[in-house]
């Protein structure tokens, strides 16, 4: 319950690096004085979530270069990577771009491509973008300084929105097919989560994995201590592997089965 320093002020400390930490900097006299003096080059901006205001854009001769968790103009917004997985998508990346007034519509420098594991979190997903993100940062900045990178205008037709993720969005919806279930389930690691409901408790669902079976949308079907129930598809269903009752410990699927008693034909949700 102590007040901690965040990882990269933590860095910077140990690395001699001065740090400010203004409250807010749209109107803030000093801190744009502080800028102005250091007269950088550039302006890096990395998981900052808010607007940058303009006369901040327009100070260094390289701009407001930003890292996105995305191939964008795919995944434009606050939650990239989570909505990357929880759609599906085998292919994601980072992109460095300028920031401009817009939500993440500014110029691309550079982009670089990683697959997304079949058993891929948002959390082991996202420290392995930080790495190749961290990477590609400091060759895009190497490449603005000697003028080899060239800035392409994003085309907003094919964009799509990565909103700030939502308690409800983790609320399992079982008229989807199973395969979207569980990927929103591992999108939404590790929140919201995904949750759903037994008996008028709160069933949170950690794990999890598509089978074949033929059972009625959000129908229970208990069989050998396996639990699964059914999605919307008809043609498949989810296989729940571990789950947690509001209050209590997670617990395997087989736990859950003899502690519970859950009948085959009792819904969820």
């Amino acid at each position: 319950m102590e007040l901690g320093f965040s990882p990269v002020k933590d860095a910077a400390l140990r690395l001699g690096i001065e740090v400010a930490q203004p409250a807010a900097i749209k109107n803030n006299l000093e801190f744009r004085e502080r800028l102005e003096g250091i007269g950088a080059d550039a302006i890096i901006v990395v998981g900052y979530g808010r607007i940058i205001p303009q006369w901040m854009i327009d100070l260094p001769r390289l701009g407001n270069v930003n890292l996105h968790g995305s191939l964008l103009p795919k995944y434009r917004g606050a939650a990239p990577i989570q909505w990357a997985i929880a759609n599906g998508e085998t292919v994601t990346g980072v992109t460095t771009m300028r920031i401009d007034a817009g939500l993440d519509t500014g110029e691309i420098l550079m982009q670089r491509e990683m697959a997304i594991e079949a058993e891929d979190t948002a959390g082991t997903l996202g420290p392995r973008l930080a790495v190749m993100g961290a990477s590609l940062m400091v060759e895009t900045l190497g490449g603005l300084e000697i003028g080899s990178v060239r800035a392409l205008a994003q085309d907003d037709a094919r964009a799509t929105l990565a909103p700030i993720l939502r308690k409800e969005d983790g609320r399992m919806d079982f008229s989807r097919s199973a395969q979207s279930l569980l990927d929103r389930l591992r999108g939404f690691q590790p929140w919201p989560g995904a949750f759903t409901n037994f008996k008028e408790k709160a069933l949170s669902v950690h794990r999890a994995r598509v089978v074949d079976a033929r059972v009625a949308a959000g129908e229970i079907l208990v069989e050998g201590g396996r639990l699964m129930v059914g999605c919307g598809d008809g043609a498949s269903a989810l296989e729940l592997l571990e789950v947690q009752v509001e209050g209590k410990r997670r617990m395997t699927a087989l736990e859950f089965v003899n502690g519970y008693r859950p009948r085959s034909g009792e819904r969820l949700g």
